[in-house]
């Protein structure tokens, strides 16, 4: 990954809204469809370490998928719902910019301007 790369949905208006923030000030970021090349449990473990958040944090809970798989379980480990946004990484909050060590969630997309340098 380039030191600036976004976990993009170009479905999602958010998302688009944070590549346009990107693109205005002439940034170079490395784009990431993730819904195309999803991460694995370890990149999504990275993912959490950089944004500061649980996996339960980072899960879109408004999903069908996320009821339709009971993930508001408070039994499940950290483990069990990395491994379900691994599995099915529409459940993964959007967008995301990744700035090196950092990383933040762009609700609303404005929040990535936070780590930019």
């Amino acid at each position: 990954m380039s030191e600036l790369c976004l976990l993009h949905n170009p479905r999602c208006s958010k998302s688009r809204a944070a590549l346009e923030l990107l693109e205005a000030r002439g940034l170079q970021v490395e784009v990431l469809r993730y819904l195309d090349s999803p991460l694995n449990a370890a990149q999504l473990r990275e993912l959490l370490g950089k944004l500061g958040l649980s996996a339960r944090q980072l899960l879109r809970s408004g999903e069908e998928l996320y009821q339709s798989l009971h993930l508001d379980d408070p039994q499940l480990s950290e483990a069990q719902l990395i491994d379900a946004m691994a599995e099915h990484p529409r459940l993964i909050e959007r967008p995301i910019l990744i700035n090196g060590p950092r990383a933040m969630v762009g609700r609303p997309p404005e929040r990535i301007l936070e780590i930019l340098p």
